[in-house]
């Protein structure tokens, strides 16, 4: 009964507005891991990198272990 008759304390959301579409590719990119997944040929995580204009993916194995230097190894390598 209290939830139904309870006030709204947020203001209401804006217009939503649509992301901007990039001028070329791999220009705005998402990079990701999936980690925790069982031990494969010394692998046990995954890096992803996703461009959103073509929405092409990369997957890239690699380990839990990996520094900063070796994901851009990585991503200089595989992408």
């Amino acid at each position: 009964m209290y939830q139904r008759n309870k006030n709204q304390t947020e203001a209401p959301a804006g217009k939503l507005m649509p992301n901007a579409v990039p001028a070329k590719p791999w220009t705005h990119i998402s990079v990701d891991f999936i980690t925790k997944l069982p031990l494969a040929q010394r692998y046990d995580s995954i890096l992803v990198v996703y461009d959103r204009m073509t929405k092409m993916s990369h997957f890239v194995p690699t380990t839990e272990r990996t520094s900063a230097k070796g994901v851009v190894r990585l991503f200089w390598d595989n992408v």
